[in-house]
């Protein structure tokens, strides 16, 4: 697809990229290369303008460009039925000063409510995916925490991991991890890395968009993004051995062998307290 949101200058180029179900796909690039639009668009926050396809049948152009999920163009969908399939991760996530519980369930209640779920169960689920069980033995009242004004009381990880929980809550098909680690210091960023791999263990699939090699090294398949194109892709290893664009981005995070740099100097301790 081709995509401007003024009518004239192109963000997305012919962008054209296929995913298999329960893969984690990375999305690299500098500012301004189109990766968060491919997310608005994913997410129907933006809708696809087909005539800006060079198409003059609109019809035509609907079948044969956009985005489809199993053969069908998402617009075809009904909007809360397709968004009900997505989970949402942000840089900084958004959490109320209330318990950890109803800070996962926010927002989700009169759905559970209708669908006559578990929610106790659910909530379990989600929790043990996120890596939130880890540290619910650690704070007085686990599930009934009150994490305080934006989550205050809590680490910028564990805010990051109730969030992640929140966005697996309903099971969905789909994830999305917008810079979801950019704002953490290296241990926490460790931590919210494990829920990240459960979501792959537990075929999710995956769309990460993020600069931190934690958090993309072990993708599936990563694509390096220029003006609206995809320029490079492959894994971790295949583009750091082209010596290209991919490589120059992350250069200062991986040694001569392309291996993840590791920081000696930060130690994680059972003792910490929270």
């Amino acid at each position: 697809l081709t995509f401007s949101y003024d009518g004239i200058k192109k963000v997305l180029n012919n962008f054209n990229l296929k995913v298999e179900p329960g893969k984690k796909i990375a999305l690299v690039g500098e500012s301004g290369c189109g990766k968060s639009t491919v997310v608005n668009l994913l997410e129907r926050i933006y809708e696809v303008d087909f005539y800006m396809n060079g198409k003059q049948n609109y019809m035509n152009a609907q079948k044969n460009s956009g985005i489809f999920l199993d053969d069908e163009n998402i617009q075809n969908y009904d909007l809360e039925y397709y968004r009900s399939l997505i989970g949402y991760v942000q840089q900084e996530p958004v959490l109320f000063n209330k318990s950890i519980k109803d800070n996962i369930i926010f927002g989700r209640e009169e759905q559970v409510k209708n669908m006559n779920l578990d929610i106790d169960l659910l909530i379990k689920e989600a929790c043990s995916l996120a890596n939130v069980t880890e540290f619910l033995t650690k704070v007085t009242g686990g599930l009934n925490y009150k994490v305080g004004i934006g989550g205050s009381k809590l680490s910028g990880g564990q805010k990051q991991r109730i969030a992640i929980a929140r966005a697996v809550l309903l099971k969905p098909k789909i994830i999305i991890l917008d810079e979801a680690t950019s704002a953490l210091d290296y241990k926490n960023e460790l931590e919210v890395q494990k829920a990240l791999d459960n979501l792959k263990l537990n075929n999710i699939t995956t769309f990460v968009i993020s600069h931190r090699l934690n958090t993309i090294f072990n993708s599936d398949m990563i694509y390096y993004m220029k003006e609206g194109k995809i320029v490079e892709e492959g894994t971790h290893k295949e583009l750091f051995f082209k010596n290209g664009l991919y490589k120059r981005l992350i250069k200062n995070q991986v040694n001569e062998y392309g291996d993840l740099l590791i920081k000696k100097d930060v130690e994680i301790k059972k003792t910490d307290t929270f």
